[in-house]
C-alpha cells in the first residue's frame, strides 16, 4: 500500500524540514553552503544478471593520496571521474529511495516548479563527495547553483538530483538523477541513474554507453513514419514551439508522454527512436549528451547545433530546445519538420 499522499505547501518560502535522521553531509552543509526502429528489438539487459558496477566498469581505484583529496588530473584519468560519479549516484539514490512514496512537504520554487527535501538532501550528498575528492572542481547544482572557490574551473560537475520531481512526488519511478562532468565546457561523463529501478546508464566521451555494465545502443529507424516519439508533456510547448512539435508528432508512428530523462535512457537502449522537448535547462540535458552519443545516437538543439553551456558564477541557466534520435536520418527528418530558425 502506498504511503499517504503528499501535502502541498502553498507558501514558497516555507522551510523544508530535514528528515528524522538527516544525512551527515546535509546537516553539515546547511551553514557552510555558499550559493553564488528498424524492425529489430533488443531485450532490455537484465538487472539481476548484470555484473556489479565496480567489478565491470571501474578498474581504477579512486586516488585519494595520503589522507588527502585527489590531485588534479587530466582527461586520461576519466575512469577516476566515472568512479566518483558512481559514488555520487549511489549517495543520491540512497536518500531518494528513503523518501519515495512517503509523506513529505512540497515547496514551489520561484518558477513554480516543485522541490522537496529529497531533491535538496540528495544534491548536498553529492556535493560533499565532490568536495572530498576534487576540491578545486566547480559544482553547478539545480537547487543551489554555482559553488567554487574560484570564478572559473577547468572541471565542472553539473547536478540534477531529481529530474522529474513531479513524477517523484506522484509515485512514478520514471524520474532520474543526472550527473555530468564538463571539461572546459564539454561533457566528458554523463550518468542517468534511476534509483528505484536501480538502473544506471553511463556515458563517457569516446566510449560506448553502458546500462548496469552491459553495452547498449540506439536502434536504427530511418523513417519518421515508423518512429516512436517521447516528450515529457505536450503542455510544455508554447506558441511557435508547440506548432513545430505538432508537425513532428503528426508524422511519427506512436507519440508517447511522461518520462522526463528516462525517455533519453530508453532511446539509448534501443526502445524508442526520438525525443523532442522544449524548455530544458543545462542540468536537464548535459549529462544526456555522452549517454546518447555513446549509444550511437545524436542530440542537438532544434537547429541541429551542438548543445553547449558555459557554467560560471554569473551563468544563467537559460532554456534550450532539444531533439535526440537514435538514427541520423531520423534526426534530420525531425529537424526538417521542426523548421526552427
Amino acid at each position: 500500500m502506498l504511503a499517504p499522499s503528499n501535502r502541498l505547501v502553498q507558501n514558497r518560502r516555507s522551510p523544508l524540514p530535514p528528515p528524522s535522521s538527516p544525512p551527515a553531509c546535509y546537516a553539515a552543509s546547511i551553514s557552510g553552503w555558499c550559493p553564488c526502429r528498424g524492425s529489430g528489438r533488443r531485450r532490455f539487459p537484465s538487472i539481476a544478471a548484470a555484473p556489479s558496477f565496480r567489478a565491470s566498469i571501474f578498474s581504477t581505484p579512486v586516488k585519494t593520496g595520503t589522507g588527502g583529496p585527489v590531485a588534479e588530473m587530466g582527461v586520461g584519468d576519466v575512469d577516476v571521474f566515472v568512479e566518483v560519479g558512481n559514488k555520487l549516484a549511489d549517495a543520491a539514490g540512497e536518500i531518494i529511495r528513503k523518501y519515495f512514496r512517503k509523506s513529505f512537504e512540497i515547496v514551489d520554487k520561484d518558477d513554480l516548479s516543485p522541490v522537496t527535501i529529497a531533491d535538496r538532501a540528495a544534491e548536498e550528498s553529492m556535493i560533499s563527495i565532490i568536495l572530498q575528492h576534487f576540491p578545486s572542481h566547480a559544482i553547478y547544482g539545480e537547487e543551489n547553483g554555482w559553488r567554487c572557490r574560484e570564478i572559473y574551473a577547468e572541471y565542472v560537475w553539473v547536478l540534477d538530483p531529481i529530474d522529474g520531481t513531479k513524477s517523484f512526488i506522484t509515485g512514478k519511478p520514471l524520474f532520474g538523477t543526472l550527473i555530468a562532468l564538463l571539461h572546459k565546457g564539454e561533457p566528458i561523463v554523463g550518468i542517468i541513474d534511476q534509483p528505484v529501478l536501480r538502473e544506471r546508464w553511463i556515458g563517457v566521451k569516446g566510449r560506448k554507453t553502458t546500462l548496469n555494465g552491459s553495452v547498449v545502443s540506439a536502434r536504427s529507424c530511418s523513417s519518421i513514419a515508423q518512429a516512436y516519439l517521447y516528450t515529457t508533456s505536450p503542455h510544455l510547448f508554447s506558441s511557435d514551439a508547440e506548432e513545430a512539435f505538432i508537425r513532428v508528432r503528426d508524422k511519427v508512428k506512436v507519440p508517447l508522454y511522461g518520462c522526463d530523462c528516462y525517455a533519453y535512457a530508453l532511446l539509448a537502449t534501443g526502445f524508442v527512436d526520438l525525443v523532442v522537448e522544449s524548455g530544458l535547462k543545462p542540468y536537464d540535458f548535459l549529462s544526456l549528451i555522452p549517454v546518447i552519443e555513446g549509444a550511437g545516437g545524436l542530440i542537438t538543439d532544434w537547429r541541429g547545433q551542438d548543445l553547449h553551456w558555459e557554467a560560471s558564477p554569473e551563468s544563467n541557466p537559460e532554456c534550450f530546445k532539444v531533439v535526440a534520435a537514435g538514427d541520423p536520418q531520423l534526426h534530420q527528418q525531425a529537424l526538417d519538420l521542426l523548421q526552427w530558425e
